[in-house]
């Protein structure tokens, strides 16, 4: 059974960290880009992070505040978020997809993502 199970959410001030894990199960992560999303209360779900199949991670829209990384013996991708800001707030999801290339990610959520976690809830305060 394929499935993706995130956790590693919380509440937490400004400038704090946290670090989300995504345990894959049914497939190997190695094979696929993993992408990290965020979706805040009325928006639609954006990117946050990715890191494809070849171990590129071509976005850094956070300017060095998220680390994601991939531990394969453990078949999970991470997501290490340092100084946090409220607008760092929402629901993060794990999502998996076997794309065209090892190089590539998804930009966006309709980027044919093959699978979804259920997410976990990330909630900064000032």
């Amino acid at each position: 059974q394929v499935q993706l199970v995130e956790s590693g959410g919380d509440s937490v001030q400004s400038g704090g960290s946290l670090r989300l894990s995504c345990v894959a199960s049914g497939f190997t992560v190695e094979d696929y880009a993993v992408a990290w999303f965020r979706q805040a209360p009325g928006m639609e779900r954006k990117i946050v992070s990715c890191i494809s199949s070849a171990n590129i991670i071509p976005y850094d829209f956070q300017k060095g505040r998220f680390a994601i990384s991939r531990d394969t013996a453990k078949n999970t991708v991470y997501l290490q978020m340092n100084n946090l800001m409220p607008e760092d707030t929402g629901v993060y999801y794990c999502a998996a997809v076997f794309g065209p290339g090892s190089n590539w990610c998804p930009s966006t959520a309709r980027d044919g993502i093959d699978y979804w976690g259920a997410g976990t809830q990330v909630t900064v305060s000032s």
